[in-house]
This record gives structure tokens, sequence and C-alpha cells, in this order.
């Protein structure tokens, strides 16, 4: 049985196991593209292994990532939107795909709805705001920005991301200004906040995990109801007096508009199967991610109620297409 990941492994033995499904022309003995739309090292390959090692191990065949970072996700997805519906091409979407970028680009180039089968949500992630060492807390991260507007600044892997958004509505929330210095992708965003060029950054706690536990980052604040178990030292913003100050984001698989149910039936069906199993649930838990398979009908449903939602966060703001 093959391992997971970099710091993360699936023991071998059974961990995603499964009996073979039923013979069928697609995906034998071919190589299916796990388009993500993020550089390599974050987050997202995390889940990519995920995604792509419980398909091979359900499906045959071979899925394999590319990464296409770049324009807030949407180079992306506009590859996998023009792409021949025949299960070949997939896309890591998330929820800045499908319910921010359409609204923060004049011309994103896709209809986060027509132009995608939404096949299944994948999962939830937890955020973390963390800081370079040299601020102790969010009190005083906030204090100093106060004290001299746009002194300090943020880092993000793009406007109208889920690093951006939650930050300009946290720095409205607090009456504090910070300089906005957009990335291409997520690792070189943390690179920078490490290495003390930005001041701070809300990341993905699967990103930025093993940085925590070293020292190399402080985690200042998370933005859940709850402090989950898998990060239990950092508080959450409603105990630094910032009530309602929610944020979940999440991961789901698209294919082009018009492919074949016969095929989008069956990813669904092995990405459900297989993220059920208790080794990657358990696995899952420790890199703050939640295993939250849906049907395509529901994936769909989130879309539409976020997308309203975000629209008005982002207007708020005062953020315009660019």
């Amino acid at each position: 049985m093959a391992k997971i990941g970099r710091r993360g492994l699936i023991a071998a033995g059974g961990a995603m196991a499964a009996p073979a499904l039923a013979q069928a022309p697609w995906p034998a003995a071919q190589t299916v593209a796990v388009v993500i739309p993020y550089a390599p090292g974050g987050a997202s390959d995390v889940i990519g292994r995920l995604v792509t090692q419980t398909l091979s191990e359900r499906l045959g065949g071979t899925f394999v990532m590319d990464h296409k970072p770049g324009a807030s996700t949407s180079l992306a997805a506009r590859l996998v939107a023009r792409a021949k519906p025949d299960g070949m091409t997939l896309l890591l979407g998330t929820i800045a795909t499908f319910t921010l970028t359409p609204l923060a680009l004049r011309n994103p180039g896709y209809d986060p709805l027509a132009d995608f089968v939404h096949v299944t949500q994948v999962c939830e992630t937890l955020s973390v705001l963390v800081a370079h060492p040299r601020w102790a807390s969010f009190e005083a991260l906030i204090a100093a920005a106060r004290a001299k507007p746009d002194s300090l600044s943020y880092a993000t892997w793009g406007v109208g991301t889920t690093a951006h958004l939650p930050m300009l509505d946290l720095l409205g929330r607090v009456g504090a200004e910070m300089l906005h210095v957009p990335y291409n992708g997520s690792p070189p965003a943390m690179t920078d906040t490490i290495a003390g060029r930005t001041d701070c950054m809300f990341a993905l706690y699967a990103a930025c995990k093993g940085h925590l536990e070293e020292g190399r980052l402080k985690g200042l604040a998370q933005p859940v109801a709850t402090r989950p178990a898998a990060i239990p030292d950092v508080p959450t913003f409603a105990e630094l007096g910032i009530p309602d100050f929610v944020y979940t984001g999440w991961y789901g698989v698209q294919a082009p508009a018009g492919t074949p149910r016969t095929i989008t039936e069956r990813i669904e069906r092995a990405l459900t199967e297989g993220l059920a199993e208790p080794r990657i649930q358990a696995f899952m838990a420790t890199q703050g991610i939640g295993p939250s398979p849906m049907g395509g009908a529901a994936a769909v449903a989130r879309i539409e109620r976020e997308l309203p939602q975000n629209r008005t966060l982002m207007q708020r703001a005062g953020l315009s297409p660019e």
C-alpha cells in the first residue's frame, strides 16, 4: 500500500485498500490529471495526495496532481472548464475558485456553475492567523497596526481569496490597517511571513502545521467556534473578544460540463467510500482537515448559498472586481 505525503503517511496494510470497482473503459490504463489551482507545497498538496491516491486505489488507472497556480485559482479553473469532458481532466477546486474569485475578477473566464459538473465536496479545512514569531500575541499585532496604519503587512495567495477576505473583515472589525501583499500561492506567502518580510497571514493548518510546531510561525488566533483538538493551544477569535468571526474553507472535485454521469458517479462513490476509512479520517484530523464528502446537488447548493454571502462581504470591504 502506498504512503501519503511528505509529513503525513497512511500506513500500509489496508488504510485505503478496497476491492476494485467493476471494469470500465474509464480510467483503465490511463493517466488522469487532477489540476491543483495552487503552487506545490501547500495544504492543497496534502489534500491532492489523498484524492489522487484514493482514486488510483479504487478506480485503477493513474491519477496525478497537475499544479496550475495563478490568477486567484482561475487559471486552473479555466483550463478544466475548457478540457474535453472525457474524465481525463479533473479539478481540485476550492471555496475561492467557486465563491470568491468569480466575484473578485471582472472576467474570471469561467462560470462557477454552468461550466462544471460538481462531483463532490471532499473536505473542510481549518485555518489559523499566523505571524512572524516577533509577534507574541494577536493583541500586540493589532496594537502596532493601530498605532502606525499600513506599517505592517499581511500576505495572501491572491485578491478575493480565503486569505484575503477574512483579513479585510478582521481589520475592519478591530479598526486597524495593514498593507496587502498578494502572492502566487500559499507557499511563497508563507515563506515571506517566516522570513519577516510580511507580518502575518491566514494559512490553512495543513500547510503551516510544521512551521508552528518548530517555532518558525506563531499561531495567534483561529476563526472557529471552539478550539479543535488539532490546535488546542491557539485561541479562537471569540475568546479574544471578536464574536461570530468564523470561516471554514472547503475543497471539492469538479469535472468539465458534459462529463458522463457514469464517470462522475464512480468518482463520487470512490471518494465517499475512501475518505470514510478510519485511518484516513484519523490522518486528516491531525492536519486540521475534516472529511465532508457530499453529492453533487449538495455541493452546488452550497456554492449557490455562499456566492451571495461573499458578494455582500466584498461589498462591505469595498472590493471591486479587478
